[in-house]
Formats: C-alpha cells, sequence, structure tokens
C-alpha cells in the first residue's frame, strides 16, 4: 500500500488547514477494509498518534488537545483519508503523516511521507 499525505503548509494560529491522504497499490484488500491513522513529528519531539479512522468509519483521537477541532473522514471511492484541522494553534506545528492498518489501527503495517504543517502565532 502506498499513502501519500498533502496539503500541509504555512497557516496562523486560528486558522485552518485539510490534509489528504491518498492511498493506492492495495495487495488484494480493498481501501475500505484499511483504517488509516494520522501521527504527527512535532519538531524535537517523539511522534505520536492524533487520531484514527478506522475501516468502518469509527473515529478514535488520541490527543486530547485536538477534539473538537480535528476531524477525519473518508471517501472509499477515491481512496482518500481527509483530516479537516481547526482553530489551529502553534503547538500543531509538526509533520503529520498517514498510515494504515487493517480494519482497526494497531501497529500500522504502511506509512506514507509527511507533509509540514507550521502554524504561525
Amino acid at each position: 500500500v502506498q499513502l501519500q499525505a498533502s496539503g500541509g503548509g504555512l497557516v496562523q494560529a486560528g486558522g485552518s488547514l485539510r490534509l489528504s491522504c491518498a492511498a493506492s497499490a492495495f495487495p488484494g484488500w480493498p481501501f475500505n477494509t484499511y483504517a488509516i491513522g494520522w501521527f504527527r513529528r512535532a519538531p524535537g519531539k517523539e511522534r505520536e498518534g492524533v487520531l484514527c479512522i478506522s475501516s468502518s468509519g469509527e473515529t478514535t483521537y488520541y490527543v486530547d488537545s485536538v477534539k473538537g477541532r480535528f476531524t477525519v473522514s473518508r471517501d472509499n471511492a477515491k481512496n482518500t483519508v481527509y483530516l479537516q484541522m481547526n482553530s489551529l494553534q502553534p503547538e500543531d506545528t509538526a509533520v503529520y503523516y498517514c498510515a494504515a492498518d487493517a480494519y482497526v489501527c494497531g501497529s500500522m503495517l504502511y506509512w506514507g511521507k509527511g507533509t509540514l504543517v507550521t502554524v504561525s502565532s
């Protein structure tokens, strides 16, 4: 499975961005059987999980600070998952990655290259 995150950029605090994770090359299993997780690595920090959308569309948040600001959705017809980020704060600055796993997010089988999100104060 190949994953490509896009949509990052520079935004002022309080602004919004929508990231996309486009998937391709599935080894026998269609996109709608994969859970997609979003992760981020802030400068000088460890990578952390942000949230996950399961194959059934259920969202699990890993970071309390994004609840109410970030939402995730999937378009199985386009093999794409979207991360809508609103009310962005400087502490959201990070490289954001998407990853795929079977049905629910676990150890994450496949990873894509990240996209940089920079939030200025």
